[in-house]
């Protein structure tokens, strides 16, 4: 199997598919998931109940916590804060941590904080530095402190206005689920 792990990384999971690189200063624990493909850059600390699928992006500095998923063809920013306990207290866990699901081919920008229990609908853009605090539904843009619906993307990262409209005054419509030209 082709997988690339730098000397300076603790990967504990044999769970990782080919053609994934971790570089230095990970840490991924025994019981984690990682898909085929993928790029952990330095400095990622992916915890127990993790599951992250194939051709998932990762950069720097973003703690992965017990109870979230990562579809297929996610990117996720450096900087991105998961949280996975609602009522956090030093020493006590709860019975179950919170589920987080981001979904296939969703984006969340630098520094952007996830709250636990929320799911990032497919192919959605999170604005860097971006809060966010409930469920983001697919093919949407989200930005600010909460964040807030701003816009949608294309499955072709073409971003529109709240009027399905394009920089160029493309109108869009959505045909099976998908945004297309209209």
């Amino acid at each position: 199997m082709n997988i690339k792990i730098h000397a300076l990384a603790d990967v504990q999971s044999e769970n990782i598919g080919e053609n994934t690189m971790i570089w230095q200063f990970c840490v991924v624990l025994r019981d984690a998931v990682i898909g085929k493909n993928c790029n952990i850059n330095c400095n990622v600390f992916i915890e127990n109940d993790v599951a992250i699928g194939d051709n998932v992006t990762i950069k720097p500095g973003v703690q992965i916590w017990d109870g979230v998923t990562l579809e297929d063809n996610v990117f996720i920013g450096p900087n991105v804060t998961f949280t996975n306990d609602l009522v956090p207290r030093s020493k006590q866990y709860p019975a179950q941590f919170a589920k987080t699901l981001v979904k296939k081919g969703a984006s969340i920008g630098a520094n952007s904080t996830i709250i636990a229990g929320n799911t990032i609908g497919e192919y959605a853009l999170i604005g860097a530095g971006s809060v966010v605090t409930k469920d983001v539904p697919p093919n949407t843009v989200w930005l600010g402190n909460p964040a807030k619906h701003t816009g949608y993307i294309t499955k072709d990262s073409v971003i529109l206005n709240l009027e399905l409209t394009d920089k160029e005054s493309n109108i869009y419509q959505f045909v099976n689920n998908e945004l297309v030209l209209k």
